[in-house]
């Protein structure tokens, strides 16, 4: 299972907030297990209920629009982030903005409560 490739963030950013939502983007490595685990158990369902996800990926050369409408592979974007653990689950709200504090790694018996956590943290702020 797989989350969408966004083709412009600031476009996913968009329906996103017109939702009242953050944008979660997941910073993913192929063949990363607990990139896999984040994925399947935890983002592909909260995708399938309606929360706006999408995946960029570690050492990919696929093209994205960034916020600002610059455009950027995916790998050059997550140095651009400053991301250096995959999984690393970000939370965007207005302009582009980290509106909770990120998910790093996957190995723990709490990672859904962590990210109900960011979640609900990432709402209040784009709702505020």
């Amino acid at each position: 299972m797989q989350l969408p490739a966004p083709a412009s963030l600031a476009d996913a950013l968009a329906a996103a907030l017109a939702r009242s939502q953050p944008l979660v983007v997941m910073a993913s490595l192929q063949g990363c297990p607990f990139c896999k685990i984040a994925r399947e158990h935890y983002l592909v369902p909260e995708l399938a209920a309606g929360l706006p996800v999408v995946q960029i990926d570690f050492r990919d050369s696929r093209i994205v629009r960034d916020f600002d409408g610059s455009t950027r592979t995916h790998d050059a974007l997550i140095k651009a982030w400053k991301v250096t653990v995959a999984p690393t689950v970000l939370f965007f709200g207005r302009n582009g903005r980290e509106v909770a504090e990120r998910l790093t790694g996957g190995d723990s018996d709490f990672y859904g409560a962590y990210l109900e956590a960011r979640l609900q943290q990432a709402r209040t702020a784009v709702r505020s």
